[in-house]
């Protein structure tokens, strides 16, 4: 038997629910409530510019930090022996299985004027609101994408051939530049993996801005899911904002996995 034949339920898995869903977006998009063609969904996206801004300004930054914590992690990980990298492994996947609104809710609680996360802060003479502000959002977003930054980079490390690096010590490479002509380059699959899986949800997130931002942090995935199912109503408008969202990431993750390969 063809072993392409074992590929077919994810084709249709992939057709019924990844590019059908994506034909009724465009064509919601073009449209307006009486079925009509209309460009007037896309017009009116200007209207929702700060929330986009708003949205990759806080997600890059998101992005950048979980990097800064996660490869540092990752690395130091993939030297352990094999028994403490199981170990270390499982704690990281340990949080993946805690429910995510349950994770939202206790950071909420911590952050609150009598939280403990404020009254670490106060202790150490910084005082200032943690709740309903960007930088509670950016905390929620670290958070909650930090184990999905980890993971892909420590595989590339732990499946990396380290004859390569031998050589190089050899050759007389220092450890800088083995690093940076060796082991960065080819830990760049799991970086590129990492910042899709943490970049992607953070642009589309509504539930940590909801919960943790307040109403003048509002990100585009909020507005988003106001238009299909809050109090403005409007799929057609959504559609539009959904659509334009997704070919942003497309083009973020494309020009990111560039700069990766060169």
């Amino acid at each position: 038997m063809n072993i392409k034949f074992f590929a077919i339920p994810y084709a249709i898995w992939l057709v019924l629910f990844s590019i059908i869903p994506i034909f009724f977006v465009i064509y919601y998009s073009l449209t307006n409530s009486n079925g009509s063609f209309t460009l007037e969904n896309y017009i009116n996206l200007s209207d929702y510019s700060n929330a986009f801004v708003r949205s990759i300004a806080l997600s890059t930054i998101s992005t950048f930090i979980s990097f800064i914590i996660g490869y540092p992690t990752a690395y130091a990980i993939s030297k352990l022996d094999k028994k403490w990298q199981k170990a270390a492994i499982a704690g990281i996947i340990l949080q993946m299985w805690v429910s995510f609104l349950l994770i939202t809710y206790s950071l909420m609680t911590a952050m609150e004027s009598n939280g403990i996360i404020t009254k670490f802060f106060n202790l150490i003479g910084i005082h200032f609101p943690l709740i309903n502000t960007s930088f509670a959002v950016i905390i929620g977003m670290v958070y909650s994408g930090l184990p999905y930054m980890i993971l892909p980079i420590y595989s590339s490390l732990s499946k990396m051939d380290h004859n390569i690096i031998e050589a190089a010590k050899d050759l007389g490479a220092n450890k800088w530049t083995i690093f940076r002509r060796i082991t960065f380059p080819l830990s760049s699959p799991g970086i590129l993996s990492g910042f899709l899986m943490v970049f992607a949800p953070d642009m589309s997130s509504f539930i940590i801005s909801k919960m943790l931002g307040g109403n003048e942090n509002i990100l585009i995935g909020e507005i988003i899911e106001l238009k299909f199912l809050g109090s403005e109503f409007n799929p057609w408008a959504g559609s539009a904002i959904s659509l334009v969202l997704m070919i942003f990431i497309f083009l973020v993750i494309g020009n990111v996995k560039g700069l990766l390969e060169r």
